[in-house]
């Protein structure tokens, strides 16, 4: 949830230092600014029942929005807004934790994601500098590959708008999204 201030067309005005413009709370909204993607974690501030572990899964978002689980099973704990390095085919890939303890639990459960999982990709360890320099990188060649894309589409005859690139954080795999009235054979 968020407080819809950027929604008014104003922002929330806490990054230009200024009052927000839409919820009127003087930048304590309390759910991290006037992004959409953000989630309200009402739980933060209760403590577990004695003997009960912090649930081992996180979600973790994307670019576009697109938000998957992961399970943690290191020694470290997460919390939103984290960046960190998780399992991908192949390699690993670079995202930034949206969800962390038990509300994760209630997403998947949302989502009919069984936290047993065994198909659950790891995470592997709090993004290092290297990491997010390379995530960097990849992301600043989207645009370019996008329209080099384009390009080779439209020289190929491809009845196909594509929309964007997304890279992997590690730079071995990108993704491209399209849309098409029918099928794209790419043979």
């Amino acid at each position: 949830m968020s407080c819809s201030g950027c929604s008014t067309g104003r922002g929330c005005g806490t990054a230009s230092g200024q009052l927000p413009g839409g919820c009127r709370n003087n930048g304590s909204c309390g759910v991290g600014g006037c992004n959409k993607l953000n989630v309200f974690d009402w739980l933060a501030d209760m403590e577990l029942p004695g003997g009960q572990r912090v649930f081992d899964c996180v979600e973790v978002r994307f670019k576009n929005s697109r938000k998957e689980f992961y399970r943690n099973s290191n020694p470290f704990t997460l919390k939103a807004g984290d960046v960190i390095a998780v399992e991908a085919s192949p390699g690993h890939d670079i995202g930034i934790v949206s969800l962390a303890g038990e509300l994760v639990r209630t997403q998947m459960k949302k989502k009919n994601v069984k936290p047993d999982s065994s198909e659950i990709k790891k995470v592997y360890r709090i993004a290092k500098q290297s990491d997010i320099d390379k995530w960097k990188e990849a992301q600043a060649m989207e645009q370019d590959t996008m329209m080099k894309a384009r390009t080779m589409a439209r020289f190929l005859r491809l009845e196909m708008k594509i929309s964007d690139v997304e890279y992997q954080g590690d730079k071995s795999k990108a993704i491209f999204y399209y849309t098409a009235e029918g099928r794209v054979d790419f043979r």
